[in-house]
């Protein structure tokens, strides 16, 4: 799947963590940072894929 597509999960759309950074121009460490301090929630596919609703990433940058 291509970087710049958002991933669906169950007819949910996400997105990796990597892609946020890459989309909205923040570091990978930001996004993080924002999972961590609970502005997005992390869903974990599986221990070492997280993925982050892109309704929630949405809403945090302020885009409909």
């Amino acid at each position: 799947m291509s970087k710049e597509k958002v991933q669906e999960t169950n007819q949910q759309k996400v997105y990796r963590a990597r892609q946020i950074a890459e989309k909205f121009g923040v570091s990978l460490a930001t996004v993080w940072k924002y999972s961590k301090d609970r502005l997005i929630t992390p869903i974990h596919v599986t221990s070492k894929v997280t993925v982050f609703s892109a309704e929630e990433v949405h809403k945090l940058f302020g885009i409909a």
